[in-house]
């Protein structure tokens, strides 16, 4: 696997598990903190985003001078439709049309410890084209989603959290692709339909229907039956997966990822730490949300997880 990009994605994975775990132990002391209030709030900040945000407590002035809107979401699912857009067709090229991948990724494969030789490189060259397509198509998806379905209240994100969003479907993109051999063959290509691409799409079309089902409900507790938005206050959802976790959409990410690692063959251990970067990621969310509704809602179901069904 690329060394250096292996590496860079499992140390977010374990920036993330620490937040994770930070955050459970700060939560378990009296008061909710510590010593050194300063770092713990600049801490609770950049590990919160919208409605998670009012519930950590008063925030200081600088602190809200370093805020966007949350629903400039938006512009991370822009950035991925056009770089991974871009990629597709690069690849798409390089497969079927026998071009060549421009030098600037040659160079940036070599920076990064690509092995340049590879004895399975159509294989591995259409399972990134797969992933790259279902890439793109969740991109699509979720800003389709972010324009058409989502209604975003008055929440906000650290603006670190909008520059990192803003990279990361850039470097996820290029992560796909630096998996594939820069020694293409020239000219028509085979393609090989294995049987993990079969269950990889399977998972994949499963878990984004779920997915969007789960944000149609969110939307409809702000939204009257005529789909005109009346709320913009927060309720507690039921339906599909949430009769059993309180962020099942974050559940469904998850399972996409997976997917993504099912279509690539399994045994691509660079893509199995973006999974669990993806894990630790979306788990430190779903926590944050899993208390904020259990804090408002006395009410709140007793039996859900806040991430994976009887197991988080």
């Amino acid at each position: 696997m690329p060394a250096g990009l292996g590496a860079a994605w499992a140390l977010l994975a374990a920036a993330f598990l620490t937040a994770l775990l930070l955050h459970r132990a700060q939560a378990r002391r009296p008061g909710g903190g510590g010593g050194g209030a300063t770092a713990s709030g600049l801490f609770q900040d950049l590990i919160r985003y919208g409605k998670t945000k009012s519930s950590g407590g008063q925030r200081p002035a600088w602190l809200r001078r370093c805020q966007v809107p949350k629903r400039w979401f938006t512009h991370f699912y822009i950035v991925s439709v056009l770089w991974n857009g871009f990629l597709l067709i690069e690849l798409f090229q390089a497969k079927f049309l026998g071009a060549a991948l421009p030098p600037w990724m040659q160079h940036l494969h070599s920076a990064f410890g690509r092995d340049l030789q590879s004895q399975n490189t159509d294989s591995e060259h259409f399972s990134a084209l797969l992933v790259l397509l279902l890439l793109w198509l969740h991109s699509f998806r979720r800003l389709a989603e972010c324009l058409c379905t989502s209604v975003f209240s008055n929440g906000v994100i650290h603006v670190v959290q909008y520059c990192f969003g803003l990279g990361y479907y850039i470097v996820l993109g290029t992560t796909v692709l630096w998996q594939v051999p820069i020694n293409v063959r020239h000219g028509k290509s085979s393609v090989q339909i294995c049987w993990y691409h079969v269950i990889g799409i399977v998972v994949y079309i499963w878990a984004s229907l779920h997915q969007h089902r789960c944000l149609v409900i969110l939307a409809n507790l702000r939204k009257s039956k005529s789909g005109k938005v009346i709320s913009l206050s927060h309720s507690i959802p039921f339906g599909d997966w949430f009769e059993r976790v309180s962020c099942p959409h974050y559940f469904a990410e998850l399972l996409i990822y997976v997917s993504m690692a099912i279509t690539l063959g399994l045994d691509n251990v660079t893509w199995w730490l973006v999974v669990t970067y993806v894990l630790f990621n979306q788990a430190l969310a779903a926590v944050l949300c899993h208390e904020f509704y259990q804090k408002k809602f006395t009410s709140y179901p007793k039996h859900r997880k806040a991430f994976i069904p009887f197991v988080f």
